[in-house]
């Protein structure tokens, strides 16, 4: 309530106009948005080319490498979409990857100026500041009248549970921007007389979307025509819906042509190119969301920090709900009070809404149900519908991801029709106030966790590979790259980003063909060198070679035509500590005695 002026000071000063009060609203929004997001980035932002996400430098080497290869392959004429430079010979489809094309192509210029590491958390920042703001102009401009409300709706989206894990290295996922901007361009096509236009906006930002985060847009897609459909079926909004449905259509289908002409050739090479799988080697049990996962808090909040975090989800990426408990009480007594006061029309809106909650958080749950850790014989509608094409290559746990924006939508729309008409009485605005405290504080975010990671070496910033192999030539790190070492790819990113040149390196991290059932799997289908160099790495200990073992190993250096083999001093180990010592004499016992060039061990492979 507003407080009466002091007798001392005379009355208050007249009320700055709207327009003046919402540029401040609005300006002070960007400000919060802004230093959440570097907030909780600011691990990275003290060295960002001398530290990692702790729990995912996996994936942050992979999109360094993308961000590199995406600009290399632009100002060098190749075909950004698959690549000869990892996992040779075969090579990799990165039109099945997380390509993020785009980001790669327009953050180009930044990438070669500051380099891949600097640039990827640029994008990861902005990705948050982006997603705020980008709800934030939804809600202020359509959706509610308070920008109080709107701020609170989409700070809570932008910075959620979701969001904060995912901002672990998924440039794709923290993409969130994407989802508002597609919801206020669909719900354009009901205007008569520009369907042509607004269908093909919508197209343009299809296609942009898939190249950023084509499962993200799967699953919006899937979740808007769950709203769409709930809401034109009910009785309050059946006239209209059949009024709007035939340029609503009209729309739909020039966005389908636009998209589909924009993204032909990435759909032929997901769907028929080399490299291809069906699937992914991710088990959708596992990678599915705990019940009492929508009850817990996540571990990088405030919460979690006072010890109330869990271990409910496959991984620190994959807290995908987390809502804690006060904040589902706050949710339903927030749908509650506003179907109350609701009109037939906001009633439909309340009542998609709800559906659309319910069914992505059923469907989150996968083919079977956990609780607590634990699974049960409760089968789910997962099971079926992860049989089905593109579905299952979703992961289950993530659908949970739809549940938050509708959060944040019932969270505006309280707000705004608490700030509309208050409560009477003045305990009843001090119980709202002190709900949307107890349910929003634990969950506001704390900064990853980040490490120091080990330096490229000065073999590589240098150029000294050069001397050792050819042009295009292959070299390879050791232990050879996959997710868990991604040394290689580091190295790569960065001779590419630097203008050195070419070196292609054999596995990598990728999503490729040769898993179970053929399904997709992890990097490449392992072969006897790298397991023998994995298995030095990880126990410290020399496997026992023998004739057979290095027959093996030469058929694998000549499948592979390695010209050098690369070991730094220091090998990054994203899961555990490597052993460098027991990989040099593993691979001493196979090659020979090293050559010790700059800051490495380098054997020379002789031509097969």
């Amino acid at each position: 309530m507003p407080s009466s002026p002091s007798l001392a000071t005379g009355p208050a000063p007249a009320s700055p106009p709207h327009a003046v009060r919402d540029r401040r609203a609005d300006l002070t929004v960007v400000l919060v948005a802004l230093v959440l997001a570097v907030w909780v980035t600011s691990g990275l932002w003290r060295d960002p080319n001398g530290r990692a996400i702790t729990v995912n430098s996996s994936d942050q080497a992979l999109f360094e490498w993308l961000l590199a290869f995406g600009g290399h392959a632009v100002t060098h004429g190749d075909n950004p979409l698959f690549t000869n430079l990892i996992n040779v010979p075969d090579g990799v489809n990165l039109a099945v990857n997380t390509s993020i094309t785009v980001y790669a192509v327009v953050f180009a210029p930044l990438t070669y100026l500051i380099g891949p590491p600097a640039t990827f958390l640029v994008i990861l920042t902005l990705n948050l500041l982006a997603t705020a703001l980008a709800w934030y102009w939804l809600f202020s401009r359509h959706l509610v009248r308070s920008r109080l409300a709107a701020a609170v709706g989409a700070l809570f989206i932008a910075y959620s549970p979701g969001m904060v894990s995912h901002a672990n290295a998924h440039l794709n996922w923290t993409a969130g921007w994407l989802v508002p901007l597609l919801i206020w361009r669909l719900f354009a096509l009901r205007r008569p007389g520009h369907w042509l236009r607004d269908g093909a906006i919508l197209g343009v930002l299809v296609a942009v979307a898939f190249s950023i985060a084509a499962e993200g847009l799967f699953f919006t897609a899937l979740a808007l025509g769950v709203f769409v459909a709930v809401w034109a079926l009910h009785p309050a909004h059946r006239a209209e819906a059949r009024a709007v449905l035939p340029n609503f259509l009209r729309g739909l289908g020039v966005t389908a042509v636009v998209a589909g002409a924009l993204l032909s050739y990435p759909l032929w090479l997901h769907f028929a190119g080399p490299q291809r799988f069906h699937g992914t080697g991710f088990d959708p049990v596992i990678h599915s969301e705990d019940i009492a996962a929508f009850a817990a808090f996540p571990r990088r909040s405030l919460a979690g920090e006072v010890g109330l975090g869990t271990s409910l989800a496959p991984n620190p990426t994959e807290e995908n709900s987390f809502f804690g408990v006060p904040l589902l009480v706050l949710t339903v007594v927030c749908f509650v009070a506003l179907w109350r006061r609701a009109d037939p029309g906001r009633r439909a809106v309340l009542w998609a809404l709800g559906i659309l909650a319910v069914i992505f958080t059923v469907l989150s749950f996968g083919p079977v149900a956990k609780i607590d850790g634990r699974r049960t014989e409760l089968p789910m509608p997962f099971d079926l519908l992860g049989q089905l094409p593109v579905v299952n290559a979703a992961l289950p746990a993530r659908l949970a991801l739809v549940v938050a924006p509708v959060i944040g939508v019932l969270l505006a729309y309280t707000l705004d029709q608490l700030r509309a008409a208050p409560p009477r009485h003045r305990s009843a605005e001090l119980a709202w106030a002190v709900g949307f405290v107890v349910a929003l504080l634990p969950l506001v975010p704390t900064p990853l966790l980040t490490r120091e990671r080990e330096p490229i070496p000065q073999f590589i910033t240098s150029g000294t590979w050069k001397e050792y192999v050819s042009p295009g030539g292959v070299l390879t790190p050791v232990p050879l790259a996959v997710d868990i070492y991604p040394d290689g790819q580091r190295w790569q990113a960065y001779a590419l980003s630097h203008r050195q040149g070419e070196f292609s390196i054999p596995g990598g991290f990728f999503l490729g063909p040769g898993g179970p059932d053929g399904r997709g799997r992890i990097g490449p289908v392992p072969r006897p060198l790298s397991a023998l160099m994995d298995q030095a790495g990880r126990t410290g200990l020399v496997p026992i070679i023998t004739d057979g073992t290095r027959r093996d190993v030469a058929a694998d250096l000549r499948h592979w035509q390695i010209e050098a083999v690369i070991l730094p001093d220091a090998v990054h180990g994203a899961k555990f500590e490597v052993d460098e010592e027991a990989v040099r004499r593993t691979a001493t016992e196979l090659f020979g005695e090293p050559q010790r060039v700059d800051d490495v061990w380098v054997w020379r492979i002789p031509p097969a």
